[in-house]
């Protein structure tokens, strides 16, 4: 474990493997933590690759610098820490990777800074949200599994996160991935790593800025400009999804390959749910290894 200083966060990072190796940086999502690459950092590690875990912002000991920081969990918050991360590393370009939160930071990269982005792997497809068309209804079927997100709008489910986020987030981990039987040992794990005091602020002005209820930082204004655009992803890429995924379903990003330029791959993995590298490392592994190059 390092604490990379950034100009916002100290960050928590996990190291894997010689310095000297190709760079991978794998990112985590919500409602999870960096225990979910336990089963991929160290077999990356001994094929020769410098890997990285960070604890995203309002996870694990990540930290603010300052208590006048907006607790902000943005889409632009989260791509400019990895980016952040890299500089204070010194790190000219990455394979970068992720899913939930880390996919959206890992895509923000490979799209606004395609020259520091070697190759990027993307659960469930192009994950920059489209904010400014967040009014829009989706399916009702859609908005159904997205319950958790309304709850989130109201002070009842803010509440709920503060007190009690690990009853919220162990029924997402039953709902999200159904034919995954992970062990009480597994959960508690992860759970340690929401005891962060701004975990609760973080997840909550994320859920309510994609929709336009709450506003963002202004230190990402500009980034929030660019992304606004859709912009497209240049870099290699490779998308996985999980047939089994019960908040997002393979056919959400069954045409998402109009958002990329470059060298692609899609596959969608039987039995697998949301959390493809804690659920398929082997699969998210070969995903990595197509991406190096």
């Amino acid at each position: 474990m390092r604490m990379i200083r950034t100009p916002t966060l100290d960050i928590a990072c996990e190291t894997h493997g010689p310095e000297g190796g190709p760079v991978a940086i794998l990112l985590h999502g919500f409602p999870y933590g960096a225990r979910d690459y336990d089963k991929v950092a160290p077999v990356l590690a001994v094929e020769g690759w410098h890997v990285l875990v960070p604890h995203l912002r309002g996870h694990g000991p990540t930290h603010f610098l300052r208590e006048d920081t907006p607790r902000s969990g943005q889409q632009a918050a989260l791509g400019q820490d990895l980016l952040d991360l890299m500089d204070a590393l010194a790190i000219e370009h990455a394979v970068v990777a992720g899913y939930d939160w880390g996919g959206r930071a890992a895509c923000i990269a490979a799209a606004l800074a395609p020259e520091r982005v070697t190759g990027l792997l993307s659960c469930n497809g192009y994950n920059i949200q489209d904010i400014p068309n967040s009014g829009r209804p989706a399916p009702p079927a859609r908005e159904l599994r997205y319950w958790y997100q309304w709850y989130f709008h109201t002070e009842r489910g803010a509440t709920a996160m503060a007190e009690n986020p690990a009853a919220v987030n162990l029924l997402l981990w039953q709902l999200w991935s159904p034919d995954y039987n992970f062990t009480d040992e597994e959960f508690d794990a992860t759970a340690a790593l929401w005891q962060n005091p701004d975990y609760a602020a973080v997840v909550i002005q994320s859920y309510r800025h994609r929709h336009r209820a709450a506003p963002g930082d202004p230190a990402y204004d500009a980034m929030e400009a660019a992304l606004a655009q859709q912009p497209l992803i240049t870099v290699p890429t490779v998308v996985l999804h999980g047939e089994s995924d019960n908040v997002d379903p393979p056919e959400n990003s069954a045409d998402c390959q109009k958002h990329f330029t470059g060298r692609f791959a899609r596959e969608v993995l039987p039995g697998i749910g949301h959390c493809i590298p804690r659920e398929a490392p082997e699969a998210f592994l070969a995903g990595l290894r197509a991406l190096k190059g």
